[in-house]
């Protein structure tokens, strides 16, 4: 008995089995492809586990409203370091009048005027600071330095962050951490959890160091 020659269909559904085994192959190679890319497309997420400790100044070199600037808790974040020559919340040193604030306004980013009593700002000579204040500019808000930068007028939604500062015995002056509320430009603004503000305040972010928290005057 001859053994009769495969049909064109019979010899068809190999090739077709194969064709469909190497378009599958090929399917998973561009998807394993395409999520080794992703892992360099997409950004990594960073923040802070700990706040840096950074050393600011000596007590020795303050003088009343004379403030020292310095970046935390990132290198783009400028802040006040200031003797207010009262005493103040949250305020260290011998007289308690030594606080740390945020330097950028919490309503639109600008930089506010530092005032000490009786003083007027630039932009409103009939006004006259009662106490140690900050007062914005670009749209007028004002901030009491000595009840913890909390807004007293303007459009601004919340206070100054303030740093926490430490004091040791060499009168070395070291920022630790910054309290509520965020940073502006970071996290959404009114956050009472220290976790939530240590994160978003270093959200994707390079941190200070020693070397980099005082930016240099040359």
């Amino acid at each position: 008995m001859v053994d009769e020659a495969p049909s064109g269909e019979e010899q068809a559904n190999p090739r077709r089995r194969f064709i469909k085994i190497l378009f599958a192959i090929g399917a998973v190679a561009t998807i394993a492809g395409l999520g080794g890319v992703g892992k360099y497309l997409t950004p990594p997420i960073t923040y802070a586990t700990s706040w840096p400790r950074i050393r600011i100044a000596n007590i020795n070199q303050l003088q009343v409203m004379q403030p020292i600037v310095f970046l935390y808790p990132d290198t783009d974040t400028p802040n006040w370091l200031l003797k207010l020559g009262v005493k103040a919340e949250g305020g260290i040193g011998p007289d308690g009048d030594i606080v740390a604030f945020s330097s950028i306004c919490q309503h639109l980013g600008c930089t506010p005027g530092l005032l000490n009593t009786g003083q007027s700002p630039p932009c409103n000579p009939s006004y006259k600071a009662k106490f140690p204040m900050a007062y914005c500019c670009c749209h007028g808000s004002q901030y009491d330095l000595v009840e913890g930068a909390k807004v007293i007028g303007g459009p601004a939604p919340y206070n100054l962050p303030q740093g926490k500062l430490e004091l040791d015995s060499n009168g070395d002056i070291y920022i630790t951490a910054m309290g509520p509320p965020n940073i502006y430009g970071k996290g959404p603004g009114r956050t009472d959890n220290p976790a939530d503000v240590l994160m978003y305040d270093t959200f994707n972010s390079t941190l200070v160091t020693q070397a980099t928290a005082i930016p240099s005057s040359g």
